[in-house]
């Protein structure tokens, strides 16, 4: 009697065990009306990423999870409802409507251009910044500390570098980054459009599957033959650092909004261009700029990065936060959450996202130089548990 109690009580009130952690793929055949290629991997926890058309990286639940890996095991409708209505006790028309909508509204994602590199797909936010992973979301790789004006030296710690790593050096990173299971790349510097082969890296993630950005000031993405280069290259979105001063960023931010490119800008207030900020502002939303990065100069500015914040949402631009820029964390979002006592709660580094240094040394993220490893040299498994370690030790 009491087996039965417990046999009963396990069926209806125990948690759905998630799927078996893993990566699937799938492409679209040729005869499909629409081509696209989707890579899911699922983390021990039952949430996962989905991968779509190498363009975007998707963030889901253990529901959404389950939806995308019955659509890439081709699974039909009722074989969904059947198997889902037994796992999480609702009706079968429940579940394949369920399914039918995550569906619908995934190929409305897999349709649509300009896409945000990160969404989440209108199912319940979880914070992946502080879940433990199997592996970072992203890598944020500076290619070079070079930088076009000497003004802009000491900006970066070019000091702590030797050398910069050949181009085959890097495609063996991002070999090992991919077969880690790590979606997304991010190159940066220093100005990463001085090296000549950002093209060729681009190409060469986007050939692996891998969804790809540039942080830029846009000193290059101003001439016409580069920005189509790196379009054709198959670039996915593009943050640009934003020097009102430099008429090549403006006509960079002018020129890559009338692409097929995700296009983020990212403007620091500071002690010099204060009195100027909502000038600025205007300026950007004249250019159509719908995705804003902002960070200020030091904390006593925190007060006009509210003002500037809410100027943004008033003409529809969006407000990001987690891509990588310098000085990242005097950023509205992190600033809100300090506020309320919640901290660094929104911060991935060394989890969500790893950075690599031109010599090819890992750090959590830019500016935190704790090093944990070199991502040319060591063992991917060594570089992954110092950082876990780091994290431990940091939580």
């Amino acid at each position: 009697m009491i087996n039965r109690i417990r046999e009963t009580f396990n069926r209806f009130f125990q948690p759905v065990q998630p799927l078996a952690a893993g990566v699937y793929t799938f492409n679209a055949p040729p005869e499909a009306a629409l081509p696209y290629r989707l890579h899911l991997r699922i983390e021990p926890d039952g949430n996962s990423i989905l991968i779509i058309n190498a363009s975007t990286v998707l963030h889901l639940n253990q529901t959404g999870t389950e939806y995308a890996y019955h659509l890439i095991q081709q699974h039909n409708e009722e074989e969904v409802a059947n198997e889902l209505s037994k796992r999480y006790r609702v009706s079968k028309e429940q579940a394949r409507q369920d399914f039918i909508s995550f569906r619908e509204r995934l190929m409305t994602l897999i349709e649509t251009t300009d896409l945000d590199p990160v969404t989440y797909l209108e199912f319940e936010r979880v914070n992946v910044h502080e879940r433990r992973l199997s592996a970072p979301l992203r890598l944020d790789c500076a290619l070079t500390y070079a930088t076009p004006h000497p003004r802009a030296v000491g900006s970066t710690p070019v000091e702590r570098v030797k050398r910069e790593l050949l181009t085959q050096e890097w495609q063996t990173i991002l070999e090992k980054a991919w077969k880690a299971g790590i979606p997304h790349v991010i190159f940066t510097g220093g100005e990463p459009t001085l090296r000549p082969d950002l093209v060729e890296l681009v190409e060469f993630a986007e050939k692996l599957g891998m969804v790809t950005g540039v942080l830029s000031n846009g000193y290059r993405f101003s001439e016409h033959k580069f920005l189509t280069e790196i379009l054709q290259a198959g670039l996915d979105h593009l943050m640009i650092v934003l020097d009102e001063n430099e008429d090549y960023c403006w006509e960079a931010i002018r020129d890559s909004l009338a692409s097929d490119l995700y296009v983020t800008v990212h403007l620091t207030i500071t002690s010099r261009n204060q009195h100027r900020i909502t000038e600025i502002l205007n300026k950007l939303v004249e250019l159509n700029v719908k995705s804003l990065s902002l960070s200020i100069e030091d904390l006593s500015m925190k007060s006009m990065l509210q003002q500037v914040q809410e100027h943004a949402f008033a003409h529809e631009m969006s407000i990001v936060w987690d891509l990588p820029v310098p000085y990242s964390e005097l950023n509205p979002i992190s600033l809100e959450l300090q506020s309320e006592g919640i901290g660094e709660y929104f911060d991935g580094a060394g989890n969500a996202w790893l950075y690599v240094e031109p010599d090819g040394d890992v750090l959590p993220a830019q500016g935190k130089t704790i090093l944990l490893g070199n991502f040319l040299t060591d063992d991917w498994t060594k570089i992954w548990q110092n950082a876990q370690a780091l994290n431990q030790n940091q939580a």
